[in-house]
């Protein structure tokens, strides 16, 4: 099976990648808007997250064309959440994987703008899908506005940064990541599974899934920084240390870390389990989310 998951995972990656480069040429914008969102777009991520969207539909459906307008929505958001993360104002980073940052390569106000453009265009993704009725339509945009809002995503990221200098708890870390990286995995997560036909019950353990998917995530980050290979990574090791960031292996020891990450694992499996997907992609994409090298 572990052949077969590099196989999933390279073949939706390029379905999505042709997905998403189809939808960006579509578009009729100033051109050094397009360079700029496409630049960041295009800067060889791995896909994780709609890969996981398309994975959870899979558990329960079909014919993965339901769900890639929905896929590619997602991609956007998070490439949007890297240029704004990069910003001098923000993480103050020249390089994301191995390349200037948007705003190296591109003036700093352009990279803000490719990135509000990025954001705003993926809701038009949705709400355009043809794929989609209405009611499922209404049901991923409010999840996907949710998960990148002032509730989700950005409620994390303002939360991180007061975090900085400060001693915090292992309880204060969980929900800065699981609003910061959870609530995408999470839309992914549940978004796939809604449009594939899972019931509520199920659509509620994959919930659970999803909470515990996002801890190991950023397990695995925190563990990277400390002892990942900069050449795999696209970026020098030890950042988090030097920006006195809150980390598992900061709190828990790098021992403490690998083992918190080893419970959330057992979680997740078991949340599957309850969900009836234990025999879809999800299980061994779990284990390639926790031994992941870059």
């Amino acid at each position: 099976m572990h052949h077969n998951l590099d196989e999933f995972i390279n073949e939706n990656k390029r379905i999505i990648e042709e997905e998403m480069k189809r939808h960006m040429l579509r578009l009729t914008i100033p051109d050094q808007l397009k360079k700029s969102m496409l630049y960041s777009l295009e800067a060889g991520g791995k896909r994780l997250r709609p890969i996981l969207l398309l994975a959870s539909f899979k558990a329960y459906g079909n014919d993965i064309k339901k769900v890639l307008s929905s896929a590619v929505a997602l991609e956007l958001i998070h490439t949007y959440s890297l240029i704004h993360d990069d910003l001098p104002a923000m993480d103050n980073d020249d390089l994301r994987r191995g390349k200037p940052t948007n705003h190296i390569m591109f003036k700093e106000a352009t990279a803000i703008l490719a990135g509000d453009a990025l954001l705003t265009y993926s809701f038009e993704l949705v709400m355009n899908d043809p794929e989609l009725t209405d009611s499922e339509k209404i049901y991923i945009t409010k999840l996907l506005s949710e998960a990148s809002g002032p509730k989700g995503m950005v409620a994390g990221q303002i939360l991180d940064m007061e975090a900085e200098e400060k001693e915090i708890t292992l309880e204060e870390l969980e929900t800065i990541h699981k609003l910061k990286t959870g609530e995408l995995l999470r839309f992914a997560i549940k978004s796939g599974a809604y449009a594939g036909g899972a019931t509520d019950k199920q659509i509620k353990h994959m919930d659970e899934f999803a909470y515990y998917l996002g801890l190991i995530f950023q397990v695995q980050d925190d563990i990277l920084d400390v002892s990942g290979d900069p050449e795999k990574l696209g970026k020098p090791v030890g950042s988090d240390q030097s920006n006195q960031k809150n980390t598992y292996p900061k709190l828990l020891g790098l021992d403490g870390a690998i083992e918190k990450k080893q419970f959330y694992v057992n979680r997740a499996k078991k949340a599957l389990e309850n969900a009836g997907a234990d025999n879809s992609y999800l299980m061994y994409l779990t284990d390639y989310f926790s031994n992941r090298d870059y």
